[in-house]
């Protein structure tokens, strides 16, 4: 019966070490695309990082990316900038997603 029972520990351990690297790699990649669409607006080092922040906090709205999406979206569209669709921060949110994985992986 011991052995059933650390093999049950070992895998509930390592779902929950694979859920926290998950959440870690998305809010990683929240920050990095907060980072992106900051350059794009053109703000300066302490907005970019305030925004990036703000970004990662917008996550927490509703389940999955929707509210990240929207919340990038709005925000340039209200800055003016060109090329400011969904499509364009969706192809961020992507390669950003490459990125955090990358780096987070990397420091382990």
């Amino acid at each position: 019966m011991t052995t059933f029972d650390d093999r049950e520990r070992a895998f509930e351990t390592k779902f929950a070490r694979d859920e926290e690297m998950a959440f870690r790699v998305t809010a990683r990649r929240n920050r990095l695309v907060g980072q992106w669409a900051a350059e794009k607006m053109g703000l300066t080092p302490e907005e970019t990082d305030a925004y990036a922040k703000a970004v990662v906090q917008a996550d927490f709205e509703e389940a999955g990316d929707e509210d990240v999406v929207r919340k990038i979206v709005g925000d340039l569209t209200a800055a003016a900038v060109e090329d400011a669709d969904e499509a364009a921060v969706r192809r961020a949110l992507d390669e950003a997603m490459i990125e955090a994985r990358r780096q987070l992986l990397g420091s382990i």
